[in-house]
């Protein structure tokens, strides 16, 4: 049997992949919450989510550079190889496949159950919600290890579903907000913000990098992408690009829809409570479902990565059982048994967010918000990749070489000085179950017999 993914998906998979992993639940998900951690100043969280969008979008960039010069199977994993070395690799591929997309994957399991309960009016909180999470994190697992050309089609389908509401408000929200003047209003209220600027800004960065990230994920099915060395680079930058235009148009458009108080107040219902203001009862609700259809679409993306993460290790003949995570099963062309892992650290991760986040604080100093923190570790691995990319690729101009990757490391560095300066003392607490996972993994390193060559291209 040969171990080996076919060639299935094409540029407008892999743009759909970015925006579909990207755009979906955090847009709703976090747009209250950045103006509680604001103190519903509407111009900083327009800011908060512009400083994101535009480290996404010079991130996405340098990696763009990296999709051009390196061959590649495993996308991410592969460039921290050919940029500082096997060893740290290595590392940043079990981090991604038991610490961050297992993580990412948990929470929109939750977010698109508390949607789903939101639409039908029950708690998000309570054991149905928690089933209905449960039970969407199997079936996407399953839709991914069983049906992955199917999992790819409704990666596309919902992409363009998801924009429909997004848009709707953008254009409509903001065209209202104008016309009945709560867009000045809400523009008005910074002025009785208690919540220090300083603060408020670190803190809303952080929530706001929950709802950009997943773009690095769309690198992971470069073995699967037609034509790889052109259409990753052009997904990234042109899938980064659409997602930070939607997002701040709708930040705009839902702040002219309702006041920053109402939204702050509402929680979990604002936007559906948003779209009702705009559009009426039904049509709100009818918009509403295609936001939780949104959400689904975003966590098949996230799913579609996780379940290939051990998969990605094995190939490379690292990690536990390479031998049997490595194996392609002949009939779905996927690895079943590393979506299997997937599906195990995604449902432990789910019971963590459930008893750190929502059920009382079970870890004691040791509950964090598993869809931020590990997001800002993610930034932090970059800082290498990117220094060493300097170093490296002596050739490249200096547009390229020096001026892209320093501004993202930039970026990186203000995403963990925000990391820090927000959340405090949470943020080692977190580092310390960062490092018993990572010291776990070392346990399963294996030297390589002979050096992996990377050719430049």
């Amino acid at each position: 049997m040969e171990n080996q993914l076919e060639k299935k998906y094409g540029l407008v998979t892999a743009v759909c992949m970015v925006v579909g992993i990207v755009i979906g639940s955090g847009v709703f998900f976090k747009a209250e919450t950045v103006l509680n951690k604001t103190g519903g100043n509407m111009p900083l969280g327009i800011l908060a989510w512009a400083i994101v969008g535009a480290i996404m979008i010079i991130c996405s960039y340098v990696f763009a550079i990296m999709a051009t010069r390196y061959e590649k199977v495993n996308g991410l994993v592969d460039y921290a190889e050919a940029t500082v070395g096997r060893r740290y690799a290595y590392n940043v591929g079990w981090f991604m496949a038991t610490l961050y997309t297992p993580a990412l994957v948990s929470v929109l399991s939750w977010i698109s159950a508390r949607y789903f309960c939101v639409l039908l009016g029950w708690d998000i909180t309570g054991g149905a919600c928690m089933t209905i999470a449960g039970f969407l994190l199997c079936a996407a697992h399953m839709l991914n290890a069983l049906a992955p050309r199917l999992s790819g089609k409704f990666q596309v389908s919902t992409t363009f579903i998801k924009m429909v509401p997004l848009a709707l408000m953008a254009v409509v929200g903001t065209i209202v907000g104008i016309g009945n003047g709560r867009m000045a209003e809400n523009i008005a209220t910074m002025t009785t913000a208690t919540i220090s600027t300083g603060e408020g800004l670190m803190a809303s960065t952080v929530a706001v990098a929950f709802a950009y990230e997943g773009w690095i994920l769309a690198t992971t099915i470069n073995a699967e992408l037609k034509d790889a060395k052109k259409n990753l680079p052009r997904a990234l930058v042109i899938g980064s690009f659409i997602v930070v235009g939607t997002y701040i148009l709708y930040y705009i458009g839902l702040n002219g829809a309702v006041t920053t108080e109402e939204l702050m107040a509402s929680g979990e219902a604002a936007a559906k409570m948003a779209f009702q203001r705009v559009f009426g009862q039904a049509a709100g609700t009818v918009v509403f479902v295609l936001i939780v259809i949104s959400c689904l679409g975003t966590l098949n993306g996230l799913t579609l990565s996780c379940s290939r993460g051990f998969y990605a290790l094995a190939v490379r003949n690292e990690g536990p059982c390479p031998a049997m995570f490595s194996r392609v099963d002949p009939v779905t062309n996927m690895s079943t048994n590393s979506a299997v892992a997937s599906l195990g650290l995604s449902a432990f991760w789910l019971l963590y967010f459930y008893g750190a986040n929502l059920g009382g604080g079970w870890f004691g100093p040791f509950c964090f918000d598993s869809s931020e923190l590990p997001i800002i570790t993610l930034y932090g691995m970059y800082v290498p990749m990117f220094i060493q990319l300097m170093r490296k690729e002596r050739d490249l101009p200096v547009f390229k070489r020096f001026v892209m990757p320093c501004l993202g490391l930039c970026g990186c560095a203000f995403m963990v000085y925000a990391a820090f300066a927000g959340y405090g003392m949470t943020v080692c607490y977190y580092l310390i179950v960062y490092v018993v996972f990572m010291v776990v993994g070392n346990f399963f390193y294996h030297q390589p017999a002979g050096k992996k060559k990377f050719k430049t291209l």
